[in-house]
């Protein structure tokens, strides 16, 4: 008996998607719920499961198609079983392997460049933990694979002394990735379409990390996850938002739609792009079912199993510009949200503290935002809500 494989049902959000890779071929065996093919959205990477143990029969559409729900993908045969001799299929795994052609474990977006760039996968390096291969060793990978080819050849003389004097001079073109046209896109239409301004001020996270060093053994301990800055800077912000409702609303049509929830959005950067999973209701939510929800969005994010329900949505965004070293920045709001609040790099700094020079580790921090909607007076006073909470979290408990 023949099964179709088809596309799966797409979210209203998303028309179309892109067949980046197969995972089988026409006459491999494939087990219920293996990978056969991996399908690139706007916002995450699917697979498409096989539902039955059988053999692929037939491919119905190649890799780099763009595709739409319901469209037929493949064929496979139910209960049938791959028509290759046992020693031959040993035989060829062996010489599969000693050849280097064995796919290491990589994500997504290192296959399609693996098997774009046509890759011998054996001879690279995973630097992500387990040895798994990012994008970015893969892309480096085929810099210097085209660099050893172009060498290889064989040249005139006068090419090749042109070569020689040129060498490192290497152009590679990769093709965007559906996430990245995705976000350029919706990050020119933000900044075309909303009169964005961005106001600055600089916590003292003194008392922040006070606490954190007080507390953190026992914290891992009872809740199994560190207590980060991240737990510290939502709570803050929700207590802001409470005060300055117009900085959780949004802009539809000639109507300003006040969110009385809120939906929180926490960027994580992946080899993919920028991502920016939700932590719903994040009023209700604990330090620690904070914590624990950002490092599962971000485990799950770097690893490809992150869900378009997981990205959709937010009334108001936080991004790290810290954690890679930035000092100050100007986030870019994510639309159709209206405001997005930029964390730096902490950086000691000497501050006039009661008439005295002392030493405290200070982070700026920035609020981009809609200024259709959220003038200038709401902006600051946001900002000093978040800080004086940031500085005294003893607020946060008594709600002042």
């Amino acid at each position: 008996m023949s099964l179709e494989i088809r596309v799966p049902q797409l979210p209203e959000s998303v028309a179309d998607a892109t067949l980046v890779a197969w995972r089988k071929q026409p006459g491999e065996s494939v087990s219920r719920d293996e990978n056969l093919a991996d399908l690139e959205t706007d916002k995450v990477v699917l697979e498409v499961p096989s539902p039955i143990n059988g053999v692929l029969r037939e491919i119905k559409v190649q890799a780099g198609t763009s595709v739409k729900s319901g469209e037929l993908l493949a064929v496979i045969d139910e209960g049938a079983s791959a028509a290759v001799p046992a020693s031959a299929a040993t035989n060829g795994a062996s010489a599969e392997k000693a050849a280097g052609t064995a796919l290491p474990r990589t994500g997504p977006a290192a296959r399609r460049v693996i098997e774009e760039s046509k890759l011998n996968t054996g001879s690279i390096s995973g630097s992500a933990p387990g040895g798994r291969v990012t994008k970015t060793d893969a892309v480096a990978a085929a810099s210097t694979a085209s660099v050893g080819a172009a060498k290889s050849a064989p040249l005139a003389a006068p090419a090749a002394a042109a070569l020689e004097a040129r060498t490192g001079r290497v152009d590679q073109r990769v093709p965007m990735t559906r996430l990245r046209a995705r976000i350029a896109e919706r990050l020119i239409q933000a900044q075309s379409t909303q009169a964005l301004l961005t106001s600055f001020n600089e916590v003292d996270l003194g008392v922040v990390q006070e606490l954190r060093a007080r507390y953190k053994e026992g914290f891992e301990k009872k809740h199994g996850v560190k207590l980060g800055f991240m737990s510290f800077f939502v709570k803050a912000v929700v207590e802001a938002l409470k005060r300055f409702p117009v900085v959780n609303a949004s802009v539809e049509n000639n109507d300003i739609v006040y969110h009385e929830y809120f939906d929180i959005g926490v960027a994580v950067s992946t080899e993919r792009g920028l991502m920016v999973p939700v932590l719903r209701d994040a009023d209700t939510l604990s330090f620690a079912a904070i914590e624990q929800r950002i490092g599962d969005f971000a485990a799950r994010a770097r690893s490809g199993a992150i869900t378009l329900e997981d990205l959709t949505g937010g009334t108001f965004s936080i991004t790290n510009g810290g954690t890679f070293g930035s000092l100050m920045s100007t986030p870019i709001v994510n639309a159709p949200q209206s405001a997005i609040l930029g964390m730096h790099k902490i950086q000691d700094r000497a501050m006039v503290v009661k008439g005295q020079v002392v030493v405290r580790p200070m982070m700026y921090v920035a609020l981009t935002y809609d200024h259709r909607i959220i003038d200038g007076r709401e902006a600051v006073q946001f900002l000093v809500a978040v800080k004086d909470c940031l500085e005294d979290p003893g607020r946060l408990l008594i709600g002042v």
